[in-house]
């Protein structure tokens, strides 16, 4: 399946936001994860949802399968994600995200992240290299100054221009700094596996 070019971008852009829910630290088991469709920063379209392990080396695979097996696969423009670590460190491996659902991949975080910390602690897990080749394949952030009297945030992108990436990040948080797609996929998942139900 050939990748999507975006070169234009509508108010009404469909873009899917994923984030993780709640987990233990350092345990065996699952966590949710939450895909959450918008279109630009104002009409939520839809939820997906799919598990992945803690600590494991799945996230990629999984959250491919979930974006391409939803109904909502055809329209979507963009796949926003919080962070590039879900579950612990469940890495996912943007490069290869981007080449299974054909979809740009926009990674966004609010702090700079610190590779030379994330490395020192990939080295305590199993799949140390592979888990630091991930996050190698998308390690070029840009810093995206949002509106006035607004934090910047981070964001790593693949399979599209930086200048339309920074466009699309603005144009869809219309609500905070960050877009309205992972603001809502993080409180879903929140919700779904708050600390009380664990």
């Amino acid at each position: 399946m050939a990748a999507r070019k975006l070169r234009f971008i509508k108010p009404e852009i469909r873009i899917v936001g994923v984030d993780d829910g709640f987990f233990l630290p350092h345990t065996h088991g699952k966590c949710d994860v939450i895909g959450v469709v918008f279109r630009g920063g104002y009409w939520l379209d839809g939820v997906m949802r799919t598990q992945i392990e803690i600590d494991g080396m799945d996230a990629t695979e999984k959250i491919g399968g979930m974006i391409v097996n939803s109904p909502h696969h055809g329209q979507l423009r963009v796949v926003m994600l919080d962070g590039v670590t879900f579950a612990g460190f469940n890495i996912v491996d943007t490069s290869q995200l981007h080449e299974i659902v054909s979809l740009p991949i926009i990674a966004i975080t609010r702090e700079k992240p610190n590779f030379d910390d994330i490395q020192k602690a990939l080295k305590n897990l199993s799949f140390s290299k592979e888990r630091w080749k991930a996050i190698a394949n998308g390690k070029d952030v840009t810093e995206v100054s949002m509106r006035e009297g607004k934090k910047t945030v981070y964001i790593q992108a693949v399979g599209i221009e930086l200048d339309i990436a920074k466009r699309v990040v603005k144009s869809t948080a219309t609500r905070s700094n960050i877009p309205e797609a992972l603001r809502v996929a993080h409180l879903i998942a929140s919700g779904l596996t708050s600390p009380l139900q664990q």
